[in-house]
């Protein structure tokens, strides 16, 4: 059985930095793509950024130039570090791992998910 298990979550001044984990049982990160997600109170569930293969990543618009994922293979973990951080960057963060070799942005492509870590960033 897969599980994901987030941390690293806070509160956090504008303009202050945090680094999430997402510490994976029962599956490798290494061959298949991972990622990090987050929703807020009544918006949709967005893609933050995945990593696939080696090295290839995507990140979305918002969060591009303040965030980077990373991954250790020997410690199935994968990382999120999170600089320059808006207000506007609370909300749960997700850590999200799928069972196929195609890395999209879409949620619903990803299979196996963390149980979230909550993010608040005050202005």
């Amino acid at each position: 059985q897969v599980q994901l298990v987030e941390s690293g979550g806070g509160l956090v001044q504008a303009g202050g930095s945090l680094r999430l984990s997402c510490v994976a049982s029962g599956r490798s990160f290494s061959n298949f793509p991972v990622g990090w997600f987050r929703q807020a109170p009544g918006k949709e569930r967005e893609c933050v950024t995945v990593t696939w293969g080696v090295g290839s990543t995507y990140y979305g618009d918002s969060v591009k130039g303040r965030f980077t994922i990373s991954k250790d293979n020997a410690k199935n973990t994968v990382y999120l570090q999170m600089n320059s951080l808006k207000p506007e960057d609370t909300a749960t963060y997700y850590c999200a791992a799928s069972s196929g070799y195609r890395a999209t942005s879409y949620s619903r492509d990803y299979d196996y998910w963390g149980q979230g870590t909550q993010v608040t960033v005050s202005s």
